[in-house]
């Protein structure tokens, strides 16, 4: 079965985007499609999530007008079947626990952490009102 195309993309930037990169990959288990830029810059990368969806990271640059997204500002919810082994990785990884794993009065088991920038993840079997 194909994948289908997304068509949602949040975009984070990052004071190292390549070291941000490496920590999503390791922690959670987004898996990078591509990578541009030279040296310390990242242009413009792409991971994706296994189940769907994607995600953009970039350089912050102070005065980019176009994407002056604070690093460590964003806040995404991803939905995964396994949150329990998932929570383990991050914690293994080294992400910071803000919420530790739970069941929630609407059905979700679901955690949240932070990356080494400061954005906020939860993670979840919630996948959303049916």
């Amino acid at each position: 079965m194909s994948k289908p195309p997304t068509y949602v993309w949040p975009t984070l930037r990052a004071h190292d985007p390549s070291a941000l990169i490496d920590f999503l990959v390791r922690a959670f288990g987004f898996v990078e499609v591509v990578r541009y830029g030279s040296g310390d810059i990242v242009d413009h990368a792409e991971l994706s999530w296994p189940r769907g969806g994607g995600l953009m990271i970039g350089t912050h640059r102070d005065n980019d007008e176009t994407w002056s997204i604070a690093p460590g500002s964003a806040a995404t919810y991803v939905v995964t079947d396994e949150p329990d082994v998932l929570f383990e990785r991050a914690v293994r990884a080294g992400a910071t626990i803000v919420i530790g794993l739970r069941d929630t009065d609407y059905g979700s088991r679901e955690f949240v952490v932070r990356d080494i920038e400061g954005n906020r993840w939860s993670f979840g079997t919630y996948g959303g009102a049916r």
